[in-house]
């Protein structure tokens, strides 16, 4: 048990653990929705799409939570407004803007010869370096995210599977796919500091993934989710602890581990479980007499 409580002793492990669990919680309500809805190229998209505001955070002295959460809401609120105006299909959307912003930031990045450490930190994240001040807004952010997944269910599961029934229904999609996508850019948000904008969408993604296939409601897959994210961010912490490995992309990797061997135990499961229907005999193969 040494190997387990030796890293425990160290204060700032601590409080990556408790703020990766959080991290894993806020993924794993938002990510659900992200698997179901197919929606994972737009988190991969503001993930990068944070860049400029980091940038100008940074160079401005600013919170980097704040530059990050501000570009975000930025690429949330373009995406809808080119949905609702122009002829682009939404991918198109995303991509053309995710590769503006990623642009914009790369650019500013350039005109600073001290950015180095501060873009590693961006696209591979720096959970170890977490305060009680950034576990604190992790926690607020939980609770905006569990609130606004409650009080959509119902328009998020109807939009789900045909907005017209949504729409019959009252249930304003519009409204909904806005929501989603607000909580899906604070789950990107969130959990950037932890695993860092390039590896982001493994700890959104494969929590939801892995916890699928045994789920048949979308509360109880993101409850596995979430007991499966929070277990993957405490295994890396350990493995970067004992391996001297990088903490977030630890992290994001076992995460992915566990999503392939989910898929891979229930396919087995499923394999095994299948009846075995004897082959129908031919015409020309009757049974003999003495089968009879």
């Amino acid at each position: 048990m040494d190997w387990i409580l030796e890293p425990l002793q160290a204060d700032f492990v601590v409080r990556a653990l408790f703020g990766g669990v959080l991290v894993a919680l806020i993924c794993a309500v938002a990510g659900t929705w992200v698997v179901v809805r197919g929606m994972a190229f737009l988190g991969e998209a503001i993930g990068h799409a944070m860049l400029p505001g980091v940038a100008l955070a940074t160079l401005a002295g600013a919170p980097v939570i704040l530059g990050a959460a501000v570009s975000a809401a930025a690429m949330s609120a373009a995406i809808g407004l080119l949905q609702r105006r122009g002829r682009l299909s939404y991918d198109t959307s995303i991509g053309l803007l995710f590769v503006g912003m990623l642009s914009a930031g790369v650019i500013i990045v350039s005109h600073s010869r001290s950015f180095a450490t501060d873009a590693t930190a961006l696209l591979f994240g720096d959970i170890l370096a977490l305060q009680n001040a950034d576990v604190a807004v992790l926690a607020a952010a939980l609770t905006v995210t569990v609130a606004v997944a409650a009080g959509f269910h119902r328009a998020f599961v109807a939009a789900a599977f045909d907005p017209r029934i949504a729409l019959t229904l009252g249930l304003r999609p519009q409204l909904a796919h806005v929501a989603l996508t607000g909580l899906v850019t604070l789950a990107v948000v969130a959990s950037f500091q932890a695993v860092g904008t390039l590896l982001m969408v493994g700890l959104l993604l494969a929590p939801a993934a892995a916890a699928r296939p045994w789920t048949a409601r979308i509360p109880a897959t993101m409850a596995l989710a979430g007991v499966l994210g929070s277990t993957m961010t405490a295994a890396g912490l350990l493995i970067s602890w004992h391996a001297g490995t990088a903490a977030g992309a630890s992290i994001a990797a076992s995460a992915i581990a566990l999503a392939a061997l989910s898929g891979l135990v229930r396919a087995t499961v499923n394999r095994v479980r299948r009846p075995v229907h004897p082959l129908p005999l031919s015409p020309n193969t009757a049974p003999s007499p003495a089968a009879r």
